[in-house]
C-alpha cells in the first residue's frame, strides 16, 4: 500500500489532507477522492462546490490523481450521457506503487 494525501481546492481555496491514508491500487484512489469530496461537503454544508476538486499526491508531492466534487450537477451531467473526464488517469508511478 502506498500513502497519499488528498487536498481539496477550488484554485483560491484548500482544504490540507495533513495526515493522508494508505490506498493500495489506482481504482481506490479515485473511491477515496469521492469519499474526501462527499466528506468535505457534508461537513462544510451547502454551498457552490462546482469548481472543486481533490488533488491526490504521493508523500514527494507529485499529483497523480485529481477527481472533481460530484455535485448534483454533474451527476445530471453523467446520466444524460455528457464526458466529465478531466484526465483522471493515475500516473505510471502511481499504479506500479500502489
Amino acid at each position: 500500500m502506498t500513502h497519499y494525501r488528498f487536498h481539496c481546492t477550488n484554485g483560491s481555496e484548500c482544504i490540507l489532507d495533513a495526515e493522508g491514508a494508505p490506498v493500495r491500487g489506482p481504482a481506490a484512489l479515485a473511491r477515496r477522492a469521492r469519499a474526501v469530496a462527499e466528506a468535505a461537503m457534508q461537513s462544510l454544508g451547502a454551498g457552490d462546490w462546482t469548481e472543486w476538486r481533490v488533488s491526490v499526491h504521493d508523500l514527494t508531492g507529485r499529483r497523480v490523481w485529481v477527481e472533481p466534487f460530484v455535485t448534483q450537477e454533474r451527476s445530471t451531467e453523467n446520466r444524460s450521457g455528457k464526458d466529465r473526464s478531466t484526465g483522471n488517469r493515475p500516473t505510471r508511478e502511481a499504479a506500479l506503487a500502489a
